[in-house]
């Protein structure tokens, strides 16, 4: 997770953070455009009101991610109001598109520095914010045991033996020292505010609604292409997804998790779905959150040019 301090430097100029959502916006269009074909081929098989319910679905899962990071960033000491929210984690998914796993934290910490949040405390915020979804996902995933062979998931079976153990991590006094020893390594500082009980539970309650929504928008999409609509079919769904993203986002060289969650999710639903169906439903539930992503990010971009955000230094904060 450290960020050489040249590179920081180099992100507070106008011209590089332009340039540099440039770059992840095209990283994100690029996976899109890349899967035109199979994306409308299986739109062609799904009726307006399911097109319809899968993209607010998306919208609704973005959102609950929102919210739990909005409420790691408040007990950690910064309250934003949801206009300043929204702009500053729009612009900050973008660089999730970006390989390295680490420049959505960076951009949250130089988009939030705009709104008078130290940047230290935007890349904790963002920390615990990633760490509170991977725990909470590990616990969803957790769903899947009953429902799930852990040999049907060949290679990546480790990820359903170790949900359990993941949970820990939420604990605030290990979650506190971990974030403390990331902000050292990155040169960003102590935690000003350490999280506590009732902001962690805030936040996971956000999450784990995000991983409903999540799990509800891929059972709507397998139930379209033949998947029975019942409770179990429901829970494999969930928790598939949730495992999904856990291994995605461990898997840190592919942008946003690209190809890594799309594997794992097939392999869950092998035994309800045929393969090439399942496939679909994943790129399709896939491609669908990618443009959500670039649609919260251009409302942030369109809501931080408005307030004079991006473009123009930084006010004077501590690091």
């Amino acid at each position: 997770m450290t960020v050489p301090p040249a590179a920081l430097a180099l992100l507070r100029s106008p011209w590089v953070r332009w340039g540099f959502l440039a770059v992840a916006l095209g990283l994100a269009l690029w996976y899109v455009l890349g899967n035109r074909e199979a994306l409308l081929r299986a739109a062609a098989g799904l009726s307006a009101a399911e097109v319809t319910l899968v993209v607010v679905l998306g919208v609704l899962y973005v959102w609950c991610t929102l919210l739990a990071w909005r409420a790691v960033l408040a007990d950690l000491g910064s309250s934003l109001p949801l206009r300043a929210a929204v702009a500053v984690f729009g612009i900050s998914q973008l660089g999730k598109y970006v390989p390295g796993g680490v420049w959505n934290v960076v951009a949250a910490a130089e988009v939030g520095a705009g709104h008078r949040v130290p940047r230290s405390r935007s890349a904790a915020a963002m920390l615990v914010a990633v760490a509170v979804s991977v725990a909470s996902g590990a616990a969803v995933g957790a769903v899947a045991l009953p429902f799930v062979s852990a040999g049907a998931l060949g290679a990546w079976s480790w990820v359903v033996w170790a949900a359990p153990v993941v949970v820990l991590v939420l604990a605030p006094p290990v979650l506190n020292r971990l974030v403390g020893l990331a902000l050292r390594a990155a040169r960003r500082g102590a935690l000003e505010h350490p999280t506590t009980w009732g902001g962690l539970g805030r936040a996971a309650a956000w999450s784990v609604a995000g991983w409903l929504v999540a799990g509800l928008q891929l059972w709507v999409l397998c139930g379209a292409l033949g998947l029975p609509l019942t409770p179990r079919t429901f829970a494999l769904a969930t928790g598939g997804w949730a495992l999904a993203w856990t291994a995605g986002f461990l898997f840190v060289v592919a942008p946003a998790g690209a190809g890594v969650r799309e594997l794992v999710l097939a392999a869950v639903l092998a035994g309800a779905l045929p393969g090439p169906a399942a496939g679909l439903a994943v790129l399709v539930s896939r491609v669908v959150l990618t443009l959500v992503d670039l649609a919260f990010a251009g409302a942030g971009l369109l809501l931080a040019r408005s307030a004079g955000r991006i473009g123009a230094g930084s006010p004077p904060l501590r690091p």
